[in-house]
């Protein structure tokens, strides 16, 4: 609890209370500057201060029509998409589908007050008394939602589908690897082509779980796409290559403070466990004389680039670089809001120990290794004059059309009855539909519409 200094009764209603004690949450410290406004610590990631960007904290005990401006004044990075219109995520007890705050009450800054750092503040207007208000960098998405879900798989008995558990992290969190394919189709003759995916090595970036997500949920339909890549493709995804970041709120290390992309030359099996079993997992399939690992994608998110893209490995081979710009190219004719224009291809010496950089000079030239990108905020479209903000739905969206260009790929769609197929649509058109016309559910209140209202909401 937050209160005036020198105040030492009981708590009254306004006295904030802010808590992140909970998994994935992230507030070091909350200091009271007026009633109106409070400045927000980020607490480092564990055992390395360098890291500073994942927040995600709670504020109840508040009064109805209370304005309020935040400052998260100790990011670590100073390029941010808080410059061209992002702003943080709420939600609340009663409103529990997250949204994203006006972009008019954020503000990005330099401040004198701190060192002339850069400072993001933000206003907000509760307008619920009873309810918990919940504010984060992006939507998250947590080591149990995870587990929830690949629970929630299992009991489907998909025939096609197996999880295992793969190893465990410092701190004895599952390491999951999914295996979709439909082996009873897979010719024992031929050469079995093999699609290896991880997700969440930063464990600040959750957007790519959603993309994982909607990988797997695609795999794993009637839709006749699936279908026919599980015939003739298998897939193996770790979706959370960082279980004990996850969970603790870091944004870019693991427990012991690693940035475990940078370790995959000689990964430790006591300080780097889950990616030191991956790599070996990885290294036995590459031994394997039955199976081609083709492809191998680390999915991340981007902190100051718009849309989706992909990074590349440079080969001194022409053909091989051609060969490498096809599935990026095939993405950006399945999925809008990926940029092959934002896609590069490049050896920079800070990126030798990522998972892209490594497995393109261990696996042959047959394999493609990229990272696949995406923004934390928004994507921009052919034709479009503004930014759309992603969503959930959309980030997950990204990721069928990522599952989808497989087809495109391999050459599979004669294979396909009904060649109509096009973009996969989104299954969430009521809630996009209530999104625009329902003022009531929106968290909050902008101050300058408080007046013209008198049903909660921000008028967007």
């Amino acid at each position: 609890m937050v209160s005036p200094p020198g105040y030492s009764g009981s708590p009254r209603k306004g006295h904030l209370v802010f808590d992140a004690c909970f998994e994935s949450g992230n507030l070091g410290r909350v200091d009271y500057i007026s009633e109106f406004e409070f400045d927000l610590f980020i607490r480092p990631d564990t055992c390395n201060p360098r890291f500073r960007v994942w927040f995600n904290f709670t504020v109840e005990n508040v009064r109805e029509t209370q304005r309020i401006i935040f400052n998260v004044v100790n990011f670590s990075k100073t390029k941010s998409l808080y410059r061209d219109g992002m702003s943080p995520v709420v939600k609340s007890t009663s409103r529990p589908k997250w949204q994203r705050l006006p972009a008019k009450n954020v503000y990005y800054y330099r401040c004198p007050d701190h060192r002339r750092n850069y400072v993001m503040s933000f206003a907000f207007c509760f307008d619920q008394e009873d309810d918990v208000y919940q504010f984060a960098y992006c939507y998250p998405y947590t080591y149990s939602r995870l587990q929830h879900y690949l629970a929630s798989l299992e009991r489907r008995n998909l025939p096609y589908l197996k999880r295992e558990q793969l190893g465990l992290s410092v701190q004895q969190r599952q390491l999951d690897l999914l295996t979709i394919t439909n082996s009873d189709h897979l010719s024992p003759e031929r050469e079995k082509k093999l699609v290896f995916l991880t997700a969440r090595v930063h464990p600040g970036e959750s957007p790519a779980s959603f993309i994982c997500q909607g990988v797997i949920d695609f795999l794993v339909s009637q839709h006749p796409v699936a279908q026919v890549l599980r015939d003739h493709v298998i897939f193996k995804i770790v979706p959370m290559l960082n279980p004990d970041g996850v969970y603790l709120g870091n944004y870019r290390c693991s427990l012991m403070g690693f940035d475990l992309n940078r370790h995959w030359q000689d990964p430790s099996p006591w300080a780097h466990p889950t990616l030191h079993a991956v790599k070996q997992l990885i290294v036995q399939m590459n031994q394997d004389p039955t199976v081609s690992l083709e492809f191998y994608i680390d999915v991340h998110a981007h902190s100051t680039m718009l849309n989706g893209f992909m990074y590349g490995n440079v080969f001194e081979d022409e053909e091989r670089v051609q060969r490498q710009a096809v599935f990026p190219r095939l993405l950006c004719q399945n999925a809008p809001d990926f940029s092959f224009s934002n896609t590069s291809f490049n050896r920079d010496v800070v990126k030798a120990g990522t998972g892209r950089r490594f497995l393109g000079g261990l696996l042959d030239d047959t394999s493609y290794c990229y990272t696949l990108e995406v923004s934390f905020y928004s994507y921009m479209t052919a034709g479009s004059t503004a930014p759309v903000p992603y969503t959930e739905e959309t980030y997950m969206k990204l990721g069928r059309n990522v599952a989808r260009t497989y087809l495109d790929y391999y050459k599979l769609n004669n294979l396909i009855r009904d060649n109509r197929l096009t973009h996969i649509q989104s299954s969430e058109v009521m809630s996009q539909t209530v999104n625009r016309n329902g003022k009531g559910n929106v968290v909050g209140r902008d101050a300058a519409d408080r007046e013209k209202e008198k049903s909660p909401g921000v008028r967007q």
